[in-house]
């Protein structure tokens, strides 16, 4: 439990601070101010604070040390892109009000409570609430855990409603078929293997004790013992708290070989079928997979309408998100601090009348475009 629970930190880690609407300052010594947090942009009603900026950051620095970077080449590789970086959380709070403005809150925290319980439900423990308690003791603040799930999944449904469901289906039978017609190699079958596995998780456990353990085990399979019944005796996947291997002795399936996890696919890319691969480590456990059965892939072509709109959707969607993100931009009332005004403003790529100007009261012109009011919250020009 302990391992899946740190995995929710990782996202958790992301969480929206609070937001506050004018430059918070608190007393150093007397007559001295300090400024804790300022205002890097305002985006229609709601603003992006120095103090969010700094955690991405830090977010940011250390994903980088986990790919193999020192401290010093994560730090530099994240400041250099800083202005990206800025862009993007801009980027990020227009989707969240895009996803208001179409009433998703409610679904979307349907969706968040779902995959809380999901997370419940796979670790066996028989309600939210002692589920907020393991998360506690394992160091995860759950409501910040909730906060960065409902950013997430708000973001996701946006791009989904707005872009890619409405490319996927706005292709016609005569593009479908010219598209098919060209690209035909991309429309072959391909290899499927059917696998069953036996799961080792390491919660609670020495994780050297589970791969000796798992070795074991591939070495008996490979002796000659049953697979079914060492995957009844011993898996330990979960579903509503109860162990399957029982019932299913390990069955997991049938996939497309490009559809598997990476480290799957290669584990079992030399694997003949009804013999077993290695352990395979995964985050939170060893796995160890048999290949059921393989069929090969075909080289005849096969049109499939859905498939074809699926791969002309992928292909296109990059430019179609970009474009859409673009309009909500021009749409909306954006301003950025002057400190970083140069290096942000070209990547919105904002139209000449999209640029706020103030007057020099500091109010902003009635023809101003976009959906938000002036806070007042930056300096007279």
């Amino acid at each position: 439990m302990k391992t899946k629970l740190l995995s929710l930190a990782l996202v958790a880690g992301f969480a929206l601070a609070l937001l506050l609407l004018t430059p918070a300052r608190a007393k150093a010594q007397e007559g001295e101010l300090q400024v804790v947090d300022e205002v890097i942009a305002q985006i229609n009603d709601d603003i992006i604070t120095l103090s969010m900026l700094k955690r991405e950051i830090k977010e940011r620095i250390e994903a980088l040390k986990q790919g193999g970077m020192t401290e010093q080449q994560a730090s530099d590789e994240v400041m250099k892109n800083r202005p990206q970086l800025i862009a993007t959380l801009i980027n990020e709070q227009l989707l969240l009000q895009k996803g208001k403005e179409l009433e998703f809150t409610d679904k979307v925290e349907a969706e968040v409570n779902k995959r809380m319980l999901d997370v419940a439900n796979e670790q066996g423990i028989r309600s939210i609430e002692k589920l907020y308690q393991a998360m506690r003791e394992s160091g995860v603040d759950p409501d910040a855990t909730k906060a960065m799930l409902r950013k997430e999944i708000m973001k996701q449904a946006v791009i989904q409603e707005e872009v890619d469901s409405k490319l996927f289906w706005g292709f016609t039978p005569v593009e479908l078929r010219a598209y098919y017609e060209a690209h035909k190699d991309k429309f072959r079958k391909p290899e499927s293997v059917t696998i069953s596995e036996i799961y080792l998780g390491f919660a609670g456990k020495n994780e050297a004790a589970v791969k000796a353990k798992a070795e074991q085990l591939v070495a008996q399979l490979r002796g000659g013992a049953d697979f079914g019944a060492l995957a009844a005796a011993n898996s330990e996947r979960e579903q509503n708290g109860e162990r399957t291997a029982p019932k299913t002795k390990g069955k997991v399936g049938a996939f497309e070989v490009p559809n598997l996890r990476e480290d799957i696919a290669t584990a079992i890319k030399n694997v003949k079928a009804g013999a077993v691969t290695d352990p395979v480590r995964s985050n939170d456990g060893y796995q160890i997979i048999r290949v059921d059965e393989r069929t090969p892939a075909s080289d005849a072509s096969v049109f499939n309408e859905n498939q074809v709109r699926e791969a002309m959707t992928i292909e296109r969607s990059p430019k179609a998100r970009e474009d859409y993100l673009q309009g909500l931009r021009n749409e909306a009332y954006i301003k950025v601090a002057k400190d970083y005004q140069e290096g942000v403003a070209p990547l919105l790529k904002l139209k000449p009348e999209a640029v706020v100007i103030t007057s020099g009261d500091g109010s902003v012109p009635e023809k101003k475009k976009g959906k938000g009011k002036f806070l007042k919250i930056f300096p007279r020009p």
